[in-house]
């Protein structure tokens, strides 16, 4: 038997196997902003990206996760598997038993209608579009019905014919002998593959098929305060279905660029201010940036230390299941000047005079640390 050689999707996100959905989501975001081919442009960034979200994909989805704990990958041969709800994965084994003892199938013996498969594209925005929400007209390729035969993938003008094999019933049955009595083995009609009929003139423009690839143009409302790594989903707008099976869904992978500005940390930003030893020492009344474009009035008070930090309530990003804003939140940075004119340096060395600071002529270098050790 074939060692899998995926590995465990606990150990891809980093987590104990009895992690909350919380601990979960934040394993993802942190692993989705680390290998993010956008961010990240090492060799096998892209590889591990795919493989966190493969995993996220499961274990966040209660009935896959309970699947995927009790029989591991081989539930549904990976994440394509998961993502058809466990297809085949009980019968598969049923066929094998069956075919051990009597030779025959335990497969499905007639195609009825089937849902459609899920589509997957990624959707980039910018900082601001995360934040603020928008709408957006985007392309996805699917295959729809063949224009010429709707899908029936018969020439039009004709008909497709009752399967002789299987008169019309899509199925074979095969009365059998065994240790354990008699029995009947129903299988699916190899010459129609269940559908009880046969294409004999198939359709010029498909080619039989019943379908062809087209583009479709969906309006896309992205709600505000999304974020990077989260993903939508549009119930239905994924492929068709078989034999009239609903269509699949549409799931959009989000990728937010980043700000020259801002960071984000869930519901609030974060912003970096810088000021100078006098803002700092003195005070003052500066404009900070919003992400809504305009500015706000903050505040410094006298003695600010780089690493204090000053909350701007309700400035964040607006909460995407709730009401209100997060904050923003300003991180003060104190800059030591490299470069002084000479009137600067005779008033920093009057005021280092006045603190009781020794500065010497050829101490000058040194200077703006010993003012700084004077201040505390």
């Amino acid at each position: 038997m074939a060692t899998d050689q995926k590995r465990d999707y606990y150990d891809v996100l980093g987590v104990a196997r009895g992690a909350s959905a919380d601990e979960l989501k934040k394993a993802f975001r942190r692993l989705a902003m680390e290998y993010h081919p956008d961010r990240n442009s090492e060799a096998g960034a892209e590889a591990k990206f795919k493989e966190v979200n493969e995993a996220y994909e499961v274990l966040s989805d209660p009935e896959k996760r309970s699947m995927y704990d009790r029989f591991g990958h081989a539930a549904a041969g990976g994440a394509d598997g998961f993502a058809r709800g466990f297809e085949g994965f009980g019968f598969g084994g049923l066929g094998d038993i069956f075919d051990a003892f009597f030779g025959g199938s335990g497969a499905r013996t007639q195609r009825g209608p089937t849902r459609g498969s899920d589509v997957r594209k990624s959707l980039t925005l910018s900082f601001e579009e995360a934040v603020f929400g928008l709408d957006r007209e985007i392309e996805i390729m699917t295959a729809e019905l063949c224009p010429s035969c709707n899908g029936m993938r018969a020439e039009p003008g004709t008909q497709p014919e009752k399967c002789s094999a299987c008169n019309g019933s899509g199925e074979t049955r095969r009365v059998q002998q065994s240790v354990f009595g008699q029995f009947v083995n129903v299988a699916m009609c190899e010459r129609c593959r269940g559908e009880g009929r046969v294409v004999t003139t198939p359709c010029k423009h498909c080619k039989g098929v019943g379908r062809e690839k087209k583009k479709r143009k969906l309006q896309v409302k992205v709600p505000a305060g999304v974020d990077h790594g989260q993903q939508m989903r549009l119930s239905g707008e994924g492929e068709l279905g078989n034999a009239g099976g609903p269509r699949g869904n549409l799931y959009l992978q989000l990728n937010v660029k980043p700000h020259d500005v801002f960071r984000r940390d869930e519901e609030d930003l974060l912003l970096e201010l810088d000021l100078n030893f006098a803002q700092a020492a003195l005070g003052d009344m500066v404009d900070v940036p919003t992400i809504d474009g305009d500015a706000h009035e903050l505040r410094i008070p006298a003695g600010t230390q780089t690493g204090e930090t000053f909350i701007v309530k309700g400035k964040g990003v607006p909460r995407l299941r709730g009401n209100g804003r997060g904050d923003m939140i300003v991180h003060a940075h104190v800059i030591t000047p490299k470069a002084l004119s000479k009137e600067q340096r005779d008033l920093l060395k009057k005021l280092a005079d006045s603190m009781g600071v020794d500065v010497s002529p050829q101490e000058d270098r040194g200077l703006m640390g010993k003012i700084k050790d004077a201040l505390g």
